[in-house]
């Protein structure tokens, strides 16, 4: 077998997930009161109709409708929604009339994922460890939400753009522009910025993204002739 690259030059942006319903319209009352924005609902003579809706804050959406899936409605399990304060979140839905559980915290692997409270502890993980806290809420179908608080992401994971990390980012940036930027030739800061952010968003380091945003600005260095 080949081997599988490490990076790719291409971005390959997860837009868009499908869910099973049995009631459309039942569906896009529930979602639009979760306060989620409502991009499409095109209905065509034929009996197909599309509707999509999209989390505040998520560049990913999800479709519904008729004649979209064969899936049996409630089939979709284990649906991620990522936040930065599980608390505040949990709150929120359960104001929206969403029949969501409290916060909790596994105490075996992969109880986030089972029905009834077993394996599950009450209240968020110890210190608020990052990937480890949860609430879930089904829509009127069966599926499945996952709320998940994440606070600090992995290497290589990329970033949550929210106004706190962003904020982060910014600082981070001017930092490493500040180095590059007596030697640099002359350009505009906000090119070097956005391929610094752009590359951070990736999940490069800093340090690759400063080499990033340089390259951007004046092109890959050359080899050295011999």
């Amino acid at each position: 077998m080949g081997s599988t690259p490490s990076s790719t030059e291409h971005d390959f942006k997860l837009e868009v997930v499908v869910i099973p319903v049995a009631d459309v319209d039942r569906a896009k009352r529930f979602y639009a009161n979760l306060g989620w924005r409502l991009d499409a609902d095109f209905a065509f003579d034929n009996g197909f109709r599309i509707v999509q809706f999209t989390p505040p804050g998520s560049a990913c959406s999800i479709q519904f409708g008729t004649h979209v899936t064969s899936a049996t409605p409630g089939a979709a399990q284990g649906l991620y929604l990522v936040v930065a304060d599980i608390e505040a979140a949990r709150d929120e839905f359960a104001a929206r009339a969403a029949d969501i559980s409290e916060v909790f915290h596994p105490s075996v692997p992969g109880a986030q994922f089972q029905s009834g409270t077993s394996g599950r502890v009450s209240g968020p993980a110890p210190d608020h460890a990052s990937y480890s806290s949860f609430a879930t809420f089904n829509d009127p179908d069966g599926n499945r939400w996952l709320l998940q608080e994440i606070t600090t992401r992995l290497p290589g994971r990329g970033l949550g753009v929210d106004v706190a990390t962003l904020t982060e980012l910014l600082r981070e940036a001017e930092v490493h522009h500040g180095e590059y930027e007596p030697t640099a030739p002359k350009h505009h800061w906000s090119g070097w910025y956005s391929a610094y952010i752009v590359a951070r968003e990736r999940g490069r380091t800093p340090d690759e993204a400063a080499t990033d945003a340089k390259a951007h600005l004046e092109g890959p260095r050359q080899p050295a002739k011999p």
